[in-house]
């Protein structure tokens, strides 16, 4: 692993970094390298390539009608639990 010091950040763009940090929970090199990685593309191939690429799409409009109708009963609310 490589390390690497950025100098002159501009105020605003550490600020924005700590809240992107708050918000992500991470710690800010982590929170750094995530938002370095999603810019160059990095982050997109990797999740596209996780090895389960093969197994998206493969319902036929059969399979998704039959799920759907086998889990149709999700969608009713029984009245009497929610009085």
């Amino acid at each position: 692993m490589r390390h690497l010091t950025v100098r002159n950040v501009p105020e605003e763009l550490a600020r924005q970094l700590q809240q992107e940090q708050r918000e992500r929970g991470l710690s800010l090199n982590q929170t750094v390298i995530d938002l370095l990685s999603q810019a160059t593309g990095i982050a997109r191939r990797a999740f596209f390539d996780n090895g389960l690429g093969h197994l998206a799409g493969t319902w036929s409009p059969a399979d998704l009608a039959e799920f759907e109708q086998a889990t149709k009963a999700f969608e009713v609310v029984d009245a009497e639990m929610w009085r």
